[in-house]
């Protein structure tokens, strides 16, 4: 499915379209961003021909210097049948056999009041972000003391339940039921939530709950950077559980690895005070606190001295 169309840009950064309007549907499929002046100078054997193509100071001033004949053709080579489209940046006239070729070629040629290098970084992180890898998992994402905690586990076993008393307890809801996320680059995920049922918790017996008409615009955020993720599961009697904290697990979202804790449910556990604490002790070791490894360096310790007596 196209993410992003040539169209999306011009709404989104204002742009004043100057030709080739047959093209504004024209997909955008990579994050990319081509400045043509080595293709000016007469070299087209790499003209990455699929990116946005930006035209600034530099790339104008270069081709009013070259005779007519050898600038025109090259501006119409700019124009192929994939190039999403052509930006002038800074106002610039634009020449006008570029809106010819732009024409006959339904390339849309856009012009920006933007300088060049502040554009390109703006339409990048655009791209970045529509383009980015994108998957939707079930679970319910909470901001808990500025951490991003995903809660995953088996229908019923209590997830939105734990983030109501969670939000209650001055922590914000992200998302609830499904979590899409995008991976933004290699290390970092954002959580976000479908449009229909943003703010939204469901809760068994009592139905759907707005979270920010009850709790306030603070017990809600639109996004969040996933750094966390904590699945519960029903207590299993033959099943061994970390009682230490020594062993990190980790778990595969998209092609990033994220921290994952495995908390077991069962009555007279409070759920919401343990995935508290654990997004604290979370903060903690990133600023290199680890109480797991204080006590057993310590435990070690003792057994020296012990053995030594």
């Amino acid at each position: 499915m196209v993410k992003v169309r040539t169209k999306d840009i011009i709404e989104k950064f204002d742009l004043e379209l100057l030709s080739g309007e047959e093209g504004i549907n024209r997909p955008i499929t990579t994050s990319d961003i081509s400045r043509p002046g080595i293709e000016l100078a007469g070299y087209f054997d790499y003209y990455p021909a699929d990116r946005i193509q930006l035209i600034g100071m530099t790339e104008m001033t270069f081709a009013e210097k070259l005779n007519e004949s050898e600038r025109d053709y090259r501006l119409e080579r700019l124009c192929t049948d994939v190039t999403p489209g052509i930006i002038i940046t800074r106002g610039l006239e634009v020449p006008e056999a570029l809106l010819e070729a732009s024409e006959r070629e339904s390339v849309p040629v856009m012009r920006s009041k933007q300088k060049t290098t502040r554009f390109s970084g703006l339409l990048t992180n655009f791209l970045e972000s529509k383009l980015a890898p994108t998957t939707a998992i079930h679970g319910v994402l909470v901001d808990i003391y500025g951490v991003g905690v995903m809660i995953t586990g088996q229908s019923g076993v209590g997830k939105s339940e734990t983030a109501l008393e969670l939000v209650k307890r001055g922590h914000r809801l992200v998302a609830d039921d499904c979590v899409e996320i995008r991976q933004e680059d290699e290390n970092t995920l954002v959580g976000t939530s479908p449009e229909l049922i943003e703010h939204l918790l469901e809760i068994r017996g009592l139905g759907i709950i707005d979270v920010m008409t009850l709790f306030g615009a603070g017990s809600v955020l639109k996004h969040k950077k996933i750094s966390l993720v904590i699945s519960l599961e029903n207590w299993d009697q033959q099943k061994q559980y970390d009682r230490l904290g020594i062993d990190e697990e980790k778990v595969k979202i998209i092609d990033t690895d994220v921290t994952k804790i495995t908390i077991p449910v069962r009555p007279g556990r409070n759920l919401a005070v343990i995935i508290e604490v654990a997004a604290m002790n979370f903060r903690l070791k990133r600023m290199g606190m680890n109480a797991a490894e204080q006590f057993t360096k310590r435990l070690s310790e003792v057994i020296d001295e012990n053995g030594k007596d």
